[in-house]
């Protein structure tokens, strides 16, 4: 299993990143775990690779991916993965999930995950709920905020007494708590610069994208990312942080 960054021995014990497509990467979370000094090791379960042991790592983030929670059919390990994820979570340990990663916490956990009543592809708003609004993972976020969307299946119902920190019009569970060491969220705010161009690669993607922006949607969506890019970086720089905090007290 790679260990790309991990070059300096005092580093503290680092973090484990499920993957489920190679270009769905933690993108610009990866600037802010080196800022802070932290290694990670990248599972590409799509790939084949198996999930390490648990212990030997301090926090697990779960990125994106084209496949769906409930396709164990033609995705084996997403068993193996909802379990390991089930193991961590309820041990109390810290995680973050991003779009798959989100919907497979609630799934792991006993919610609910289904298709979308209407997919959300594009650049569109997030609403804190009262919770959000209370909450530290939101310290420092405005009440509505725009940043990326790009999925067609959605939590449909919240796994048990976890708290539901953000909406969309077409999205009730946009955020997710679990306790005071898991969170998620089903839009993305790890955006880089390459990151519209790489997932409109992935063919599930695109087709999403067109049926929902048209056929010049790659372009249109391109262009509005570039120029939200600043904004939507430190954006993922509050929730890192604030993630970091929330699950380090």
């Amino acid at each position: 299993m790679p260990a790309p960054n991990r070059r300096f021995a005092e580093m503290p014990q680092p973090y484990l990143v499920f993957q489920h497509v190679a270009v769905e990467h933690p993108g610009i979370l990866r600037d802010f775990m080196r800022r802070d000094g932290i290694a990670w090791d990248t599972v590409e379960l799509d790939e084949g690779a198996s999930i390490p042991p648990l212990d030997d790592y301090a926090a697990l983030i779960v990125m994106g991916g084209p496949m769906d929670t409930w396709e164990e059919d033609t995705h084996p390990w997403l068993a193996a993965e909802k379990a390991a994820i089930r193991r961590w979570v309820s041990a109390g340990r810290p995680f973050l999930g991003v779009c798959l990663g989100h919907q497979l916490l609630a799934a792991a956990l006993d919610g609910e995950v289904a298709p979308a009543a209407r997919a959300e592809v594009g650049v569109m708003p997030v609403t804190l709920t009262p919770t959000g609004r209370r909450h530290a993972f939101f310290d420092a976020v405005p009440a509505r905020f725009e940043c990326l969307q790009w999925h067609g299946a959605e939590v449909r119902r919240p796994p048990p007494g976890a708290r539901v920190l953000a909406q969309s019009p077409a999205c009730a569970v946009q955020a997710l708590a679990v306790g005071s060491h898991a969170f998620s969220f089903q839009f993305h705010v790890e955006v880089i610069a390459s990151t519209v161009d790489d997932w409109a690669a992935i063919p599930t993607y695109r087709e999403a994208l067109e049926r929902t922006l048209g056929d010049d949607g790659v372009d249109a969506l391109r262009r509005d990312c570039a120029a939200r890019l600043p904004a939507f970086n430190d954006l993922a720089r509050r929730f890192y942080d604030n993630w970091r905090r929330c699950t380090s007290a």
